[in-house]
């Protein structure tokens, strides 16, 4: 019972003086401060987030299911649930989303594709006659 963890919890933190060069492969929550040179995948089909902080920087691509960033993202980004962008976030490449969130003055240099959901998003409801 009390082993269970938040969702959206983060496990690992990249600190702000911290340098990574290659690429980093995580699940569950992780918080970049630090400058990341390589592709930073969530293990696919969980839940995962990423927090990239406003100073943080990655070059390489991106991919996860909820992405929050205020950083700078050098390459291309595939979020398969929910990308948030805030006011100071910077991404050069292009980028996947299934849902977008972007705040006043976060920059896409780059493609924006939405992927389609599978279900309808909008379903009409119709009286049947008796």
């Amino acid at each position: 019972m009390f082993n269970r963890k938040p969702k959206n919890s983060i496990d690992t933190l990249i600190g702000a003086t911290t340098r990574i060069q290659g690429d980093i492969r995580f699940s569950g929550g992780m918080r970049i401060d630090g400058h990341v040179k390589g592709n930073v995948v969530a293990e696919s089909g969980e839940l995962s987030l990423l927090v990239i902080s406003e100073n943080a920087r990655i070059e390489g691509e991106v991919r996860v299911a909820h992405l929050v960033t205020n950083g700078e993202i050098n390459g291309s980004v595939f979020s398969s649930e929910m990308l948030e962008m805030q006011p100071r976030a910077r991404i050069t490449g292009d980028v996947n989303y299934k849902k977008l969130e972007m705040h006043a003055g976060a920059l896409v240099s780059g493609k924006l594709s939405h992927e389609q959901s599978p279900e309808p998003i909008l379903q009409l409801a119709m009286a049947s006659k008796a």
